[in-house]
């Protein structure tokens, strides 16, 4: 909890600061309209393109195996960095590639969800990267059922009825 609230005071810190902007008026002897001519970086021309963006595992059994595998391709001209991967809550834990996806090739990014949780599941994956297509939200749905309960194997034996009397 500590961490999280450390990070945030981080981040707000630093939004703060990236937000803060010197005021300059017309005559203050810069030449504004230098600034405003001069280009602006290119936007990536990478992207990533998902065979699907929602997984479905139907009906499962608690404690089966919730591992599922989503696939894409760089469909860009330049390598693709894949710079966030998070699941929107700790049974949900995405698995994203470190290295860049060359143009053309594929990569993916494994979910592993915590299936000893019974109920309806709707979870999903945030995946940040360069695409020019921005931040993609991939999907995981379905059910999980409670195991069954096996009854223990009596360890005493049954009562074959009344003891008999010896003479």
């Amino acid at each position: 909890m500590k961490k999280v609230i450390l990070s945030l005071g981080l981040v707000a810190f630093v939004s703060t600061l990236s937000f803060a902007q010197d005021t300059h008026s017309a005559n203050d002897g810069h030449n504004h309209a230098a600034a405003a001519t001069q280009s602006v970086a290119p936007a990536s021309t990478a992207d990533i393109k998902f065979d699907k963006m929602v997984h479905d595992y139907g009906n499962i059994t608690q404690g089966d195996n919730g591992e599922c595998v989503f696939k894409f391709k760089n469909t860009g001209k330049e390598p693709l960095l894949i710079t966030m991967c998070q699941g929107s809550c700790g049974c949900t834990v995405p698995s994203c590639p470190k290295d860049p996806i060359l143009p053309g090739k594929t990569g993916e990014i494994k979910v592993k969800y915590d299936s000893n949780r019974v109920g309806p599941i709707s979870k999903s994956v945030t995946v940040q990267s360069n695409a020019k297509s921005g931040i993609q939200t991939l999907m995981i749905k379905g059910n999980i059922a409670a195991k069954p309960v096996e009854e223990a194997f009596p360890t005493t034996p049954p009562s074959q009825g009344a003891p008999l009397e010896k003479k």
